[in-house]
């Protein structure tokens, strides 16, 4: 019996104990736990025998499907890393990011080929390139087709492996360049673990929960993630709902529709939803307000969001749809799980930016020490217990990350909260992106919150651009309903100090089509701030992009 918790073993388990239940459902195709195991297993076998050693990094550069949690598991069957990998980077930046995490294999679908054939010329430290058939493009000659490795009979080998074996996952890299982040198996599984397993390693507890969901459920539980897998978040909200021995839905396109997605919904039945703030949730309650009787999403039991402000405006008219389910807002982030949450049903008023803190969560100030309640002192929030080893071959960056408060060693990521008198916290987001003018402090997160009450804005951003005199200024970004009339700036500038100090209000104020998030829903803060220099350079006033 393992000591540590390792997913490998976990959902090995799993699949020896209910076979024929439903682990994975892509559009029609379905794949039952005794497959999901079997495929992992092809791929374990044939990854180790093209010669890769024991933590050996796997680059997975894969849209949604069910190859890419086959691949995680058929890494962490043979004790191998899978590194996730953005699709959505050009050439330069793939090439980084392998070097970066010492790609020994890669995994990629056939759309990518022509790009991955001109960075192996680039990369030869790439000793196995694996490509999956999408049925776009064919599989290159230099590369080993998936279902040759996938399809491959299971044999009796097992693999040495433990808790103490990486998971690497590399940041979105909105504020800066992408880390990648150590977690070790076990600590991560008792980061995120729902199902209140035992802090130690206990096979025989996951089969006899596993028997007891199996005969008490009709239905079995489907989680869907809706934003990529390639992301921390939904990976490790699918990787959780494997856990349970549920059924991971993914969705069959790449690019996030609203109709898709509400059509998953309905056809599966899913219970549990996980995507990324209003850039997910506005287009649904958008499609669910234009066609009401269209779909049904009363099976959701609980949807959640990590990663990016979920407005209390779109909570409430999703509530309308799905009166039963809970909504639940993570604070989390690649280096730390369970910072603090926020849970609103029908029976409770949302608010898009208070927290209540997590069990192992904490706010320190500049001096390390705890924030009293009510204070007013703006702080740092700080995790203690499992967290990770540091980021991949960077001691200098971990050890500003990790430090050691009150002898025990903590993560403290970069977001800044204030501490309520009830012992709430008010998340005011992260300190890379925070404006400092004249000394004093913006954040970016407190001033959204603020204008997203404005009628007809569907997002917002604001950035310190340069300011001889103070420093920075603060400038907003501002995204509008198609067709609504948007407001001046004058208007928006005058709207912030009801709710905000005066030192808080942007000087420049621009409106464009879109604030341009990613797949992770969150914004490029560089790039927000390049297109208001720019403007400001060619001193654009469209009357659709006021300045």
């Amino acid at each position: 019996m393992p000591a540590t918790w390792n997913f490998a073993d976990i959902w090995e388990t799993i699949a020896k104990t209910v076979p024929d239940a439903l682990a994975q459902r892509h559009g029609l195709v379905s794949v039952s736990w005794r497959a999901f195991d079997q495929r992992a297993s092809g791929v374990a076998h044939g990854i180790v025998a093209d010669g890769l050693a024991r933590q050996d990094k796997v680059a997975l550069y894969l849209h949604n499907g069910p190859e890419y949690l086959q691949a995680v598991f058929g890494c962490l069957k043979a004790s191998l890393v899978p590194v996730n990998t953005n699709y959505r980077y050009l050439e330069d930046e793939l090439v980084w990011l392998w070097q970066s995490a010492d790609a020994a294999a890669v995994v990629f679908q056939s759309t990518f080929s022509e790009g991955v054939g001109v960075i192996r010329q680039r990369y030869p430290g790439v000793r196995l390139w694996l490509c999956i058939d999408d049925g776009r493009c064919p599989v290159p000659s230099w590369a080993t087709n998936w279902d040759d490795f996938a399809d491959t009979p299971p044999s009796a080998c097992r693999w040495q492996r433990s808790g103490d074996d990486l998971i690497l996952i590399y940041t979105g890299g909105t504020t800066g360049r992408s880390r990648g982040v150590m977690w070790r198996q076990h600590d991560l599984f008792l980061a995120s673990n729902t199902s209140s397993d035992p802090d130690h390693a206990d096979l025989e507890y996951v089969r006899n929960r596993v028997r007891l969901s199996s005969g008490g459920e009709s239905v079995t539980p489907m989680g869907l993630p809706a934003a990529p897998l390639m992301l921390d978040t939904p990976l490790v909200f699918a990787a959780t709902v494997l856990n349970r021995a549920e059924t991971v839905v993914t969705l069959t396109e790449p690019r996030f529709d609203a109709v898709n997605l509400l059509e998953s919904i309905g056809r599966e039945r899913v219970t549990d939803l996980c995507f990324v703030g209003d850039a997910f949730c506005r287009p649904i309650a958008d499609a669910l307000d234009a066609e009401p009787q269209r779909w049904s999403v009363r099976s959701l039991k609980a949807v959640s969001s990590s990663g990016m402000a979920w407005s209390a405006a779109n909570k409430a008219r999703l509530l309308v749809y799905a009166p039963d389910e809970l909504l639940i807002d993570f604070l989390n982030s690649s280096e730390a799980s369970g910072m603090g949450r926020a849970i609103v049903s029908r029976r409770s008023a949302p608010d898009s930016a208070r927290f209540k803190l997590g069990e192992r969560a904490f706010v320190v100030d500049e001096a390390l020490q705890p924030v009293a309640p009510g204070s007013g002192v703006i702080g740092r929030i700080a995790v203690r217990g499992p967290i990770p080893l540091g980021y991949y071959k960077d001691p200098g960056k971990s050890a500003d990350a990790f430090p050691i408060i009150a002898s025990e060693r903590c993560v403290i990521p970069g977001d800044f909260a204030t501490v309520e008198a009830d012992g709430t916290i008010k998340l005011l987001g992260r300190g890379s992106v925070r404006i400092n003018t004249g000394g004093e402090k913006v954040y970016p997160d407190e001033f959204r919150a603020c204008v997203n009450d404005i009628p007809g804005v569907v997002d917002a951003l604001v950035v310190g651009i340069p300011d001889e005199r103070f420093g920075e200024r603060v400038a907003a970004l501002l995204e509008m309903e198609p067709g609504h009339a948007q407001p001046s700036p004058q208007g928006v500038s005058a709207f912030v100090p009801m709710r905000l100090a005066g030192h808080k209000v942007p000087r420049l104020v621009c409106f464009v089509e879109t604030i341009g998030r990613g797949p992770n829903g969150k914004a490029d803060y560089p790039a927000a701030r390049g297109q208001i220099l720019k403007r400001l350079s060619i001193g654009s006033n469209a009357p659709d992009r006021s300045v």
